[in-house]
């Protein structure tokens, strides 16, 4: 039972994160959220009058809990190898918790990026500079393959991010099923930053 505002506005936003990552923004509806979260649907448009705001609040919600952690990943003063390991598990849990985050951006960050990319990291962005920089200095050092750090970061976020983008695709082409490719995410914490190193290591 639903007691005060607080608690039904974390009961709507915790039944809808729930239902947009089964179903994704649009295969939503707002009873079934509110089924979910066992209230009214009235109480649920009293709250966030239509869905498209209730999923930019579940969005952004996500994304908020996310920044800080990759941000520290990328920032963090350790090896490359390490900071590897830390920057594709922050990506690839952000994304099994939250499987509806990549494609909402796939779909949004084009239409106006700065905007929405400053509005995703609150004015204070990743400094993936800073990991170029030191994608260099060991290319430099000789302790890596020549790369260019662009190419390097991009493999990254592709083989992190792009399996959730991929996954209906990947489920009706490969007969698979939800369970096969959750597993298969799990997997790829490990898996995604040891391909990655072995590509660069001498």
């Amino acid at each position: 039972m639903v007691k005060n505002r607080n608690e039904a506005e974390i009961a709507i936003l915790t039944a809808a994160k729930t239902i947009f990552s089964v179903k994704g923004k649009d295969g939503a509806t707002m009873q079934e959220i509110a089924n979910e979260a066992g209230i009214n649907k009235a109480l649920v448009h009293y709250y966030f009058r239509n869905k498209d705001l209730l999923f930019e609040e579940v969005f952004f919600d996500a994304v908020k809990k996310f920044s800080p952690i990759l941000k520290h990943a990328i920032a963090q003063e350790v090896d490359l190898y390490k900071k590897i390991h830390h920057i594709c598990e922050a990506y690839i849990t952000m994304a099994i918790e939250n499987p509806f985050v990549p494609v909402f951006v796939l779909s949004e960050v084009n239409k106006q990026p700065e905007i929405f990319i400053q509005k995703m990291f609150q004015g204070d962005l990743p400094d993936f500079p800073k990991l170029a920089a030191q994608i260099n200095k060991e290319v430099s050092l000789g302790n890596i393959k020549p790369i260019q750090p662009h190419h390097l970061i991009l493999n990254m976020m592709s083989m992190c991010v792009f399996p959730f983008v991929f996954k209906p695709i990947f489920i009706v082409g490969m007969q698979a099923d939800k369970q096969l490719f959750d597993q298969l995410m799990l997997e790829r914490i490990k898996t995604v930053p040891q391909f990655i190193i072995d590509s660069i290591k001498k």
